[in-house]
């Protein structure tokens, strides 16, 4: 191992040691925490992505494929109730091939798939059934497929074919649709379903098919089509009419000045209305003109009298000559002949009534004859139905207000309370992860210093040793005088001259290095030599 790796874990060790109870403690939780973060994190990151394999299946169908899955080996999650069967998003393939092989899911509406069934032996009966199954299996099959769907069921009604025109009837439909949760169909689907189904059968119409979903509700009437029920319409109608004078009288009088209130009676009936109407095309020729005329002249004996009493002929005097004409005219004019039939849906608006309240406290400019004129241009007023608009200028009630403003303002002071509360919490948690920090860093500080101290005492405690296993320098003895210009021998390597001046050396290192140790040792060993 490199000596910087050695050098380095060498250190960790020392550090580690020097560290007290209560920091192993806190090194050792921080140390969980940190392993357990990094596990969950490395299993979130493992787990796979889930993606449907099955969804709206039956519990049969769904107990199948489970199975399937079991003996696979693949890890499944079911949601929705069951009805929706979640795999790996790489196994999602390969399932659903082996799910087909097996002829799963079962539970299918069949659709043109039963045509193919049918035998050369099967009777009209049963071949009128199956192809009426068909169709309420492809009808639920397309229905199905639209967004927020989850089941579709069709009921098909269709009457017999005659001969009789006046005894025919027309077909109709029932629809059952069941939306996944939290889901509400619009009135834009409503109508989809109501027309995609009575265009695939042949004479029906769209009033002829009822629409319920999974609470019951009613969506579509018989009769009435995808419009729903009268109390419905009305509302919408109300709704509508009442958003745009609102929208207008804002703009007018000010936000909160006016209120409108509209009432409408819908019409709940429908009919079938047929009109015929001729006119006479202008200078158009005549299809056809016949004349006649007789004309006779003549004496023939007397004229016939008048009838008396016993109605016995009486002569009125006259000769018996006469004449006689007569003339007739026929024309064919052309005719112009409209015929109009007209279907009648319920919901027809019959009436309708406009009520509208202003502030007369802060609108002063404008006069109650004004806002009627706007008012019935923006709602479509029609007299001649027995519409009505009524418009008047009271001074409103500022009790709503006063308590909607006191509630605003409680509101802003809770929402200020809980920002300072929030603001305070964080700045204690700032705080407590600061000193927490702070208290770490000193207490590892004070370790490293506490460790530092004992290596230098240590040391300390070393040099001391050596200097007490030294004997008294030599050089402290005076020095023998010197002959001048006279040349000394070689010292011998091993003599006490060296010895001594090697000794002297460590004494001056020692000096340098810790002078006050160095003059209190040098102090007892003379005063031992004094005492000698």
């Amino acid at each position: 191992m490199p000596q910087q790796v050695t050098s380095f874990l060498r250190r960790i060790g020392d550090t580690i040691r020097g560290f007290s109870v209560g920091q192993r403690v806190i090194a050792i939780i921080g140390i969980a925490v940190v392993a357990l973060g990094a596990t969950g994190l490395a299993m979130w990151a493992s787990q796979p992505s889930y993606t449907p394999l099955f969804s709206g299946v039956q519990a049969s169908d769904a107990s199948a494929i489970v199975d399937q899955l079991r003996t696979d080996g693949v890890p499944y999650q079911l949601t929705d109730g069951g009805s929706t069967i979640l795999v790996p998003q790489q196994k999602v393939y390969d399932e659903r091939l082996k799910a087909a092989s097996a002829g799963l899911p079962t539970s299918t509406s069949g659709g043109y798939s039963l045509l193919d069934k049918m035998g050369v032996t099967s009777s009209e009966f049963q071949q009128s059934v199956t192809y009426k199954r068909a169709m309420e299996g492809e009808l639920a099959n397309t229905i199905g497929a639209m967004k927020g769907v989850k089941t579709a069921s069709v009921r098909l009604a269709i009457p017999e074919d005659t001969v009789f025109v006046s005894e025919k009837k027309d077909p109709t439909a029932s629809v059952f649709v069941e939306t996944q949760n939290g889901v509400t169909l619009t009135s834009d689907q409503v109508q989809a379903i109501v027309h995609l189904t009575s265009a695939a059968v042949t004479g029906m119409k769209p009033t002829d098919v009822a629409v319920v979903d999974a609470d019951g509700t009613v969506l579509s009437t018989v009769g009435a089509g995808a419009t729903g029920g009268a109390d419905k319409q009305a509302t919408t109608y109300e709704t509508r009419v009442k958003s745009a004078v609102q929208e207008m009288l804002d703009k007018v009088v000010g936000p909160g000045n006016a209120t409108v209130a509209v009432a409408a009676d819908v019409s709940t009936e429908s009919a079938q209305r047929t009109e015929e109407s001729y006119t006479t095309p202008t200078n158009a020729p005549s299809l056809s003109e016949t004349t006649q005329k007789e004309t006779y002249t003549g004496t023939g004996g007397g004229a016939a009298g008048v009838l008396g009493p016993d109605n016995i002929a009486v002569p009125n005097g006259t000769n018996g000559n006469g004449s006689f004409s007569s003339e007739s005219a026929t024309k064919d004019n052309a005719v112009d002949k409209v015929t109009e039939q007209r279907t009648i849906p319920a919901g027809a608006v019959t009436r309708q009534t406009v009520s509208v309240a202003l502030n007369s406290d802060a609108v002063g400019n404008v006069s109650a004859n004004e806002i009627r004129n706007l008012v019935n241009a923006a709602a479509g007023i029609d007299t001649a139905r027995g519409d009505a608009v009524s418009v008047e200028m009271v001074p409103f009630s500022k009790a709503s207000a006063t308590e909607a403003a006191k509630a605003i303002q409680q509101a802003k002071d809770a929402a200020a309370a809980d920002q300072l509360t929030g603001i305070i919490r964080s700045s204690i948690i700032g705080a407590a992860i600061v000193a927490a920090a702070i208290i770490a860093f000193a207490l590892f500080r004070r370790s490293r210093k506490r460790a530092a101290e004992q290596a230098e005492l240590e040391a300390e405690e070393a040099d001391t040793l050596a200097l007490d296993q030294l004997p008294f320098p030599i050089a402290l003895d005076p020095a023998p005088p010197t002959v001048p210009m006279q040349l000394d021998p070689l010292p011998d390597p091993d003599g006490p001259e060296l010895e001594a001046e090697r000794r002297r050396a460590e004494i001056e290192a020692l000096a340098e290095r810790d002078p006050q140790k160095t003059a209190e040792y040098l102090r007892s060993l003379m005063e031992d030599r004094a005492g000698v």
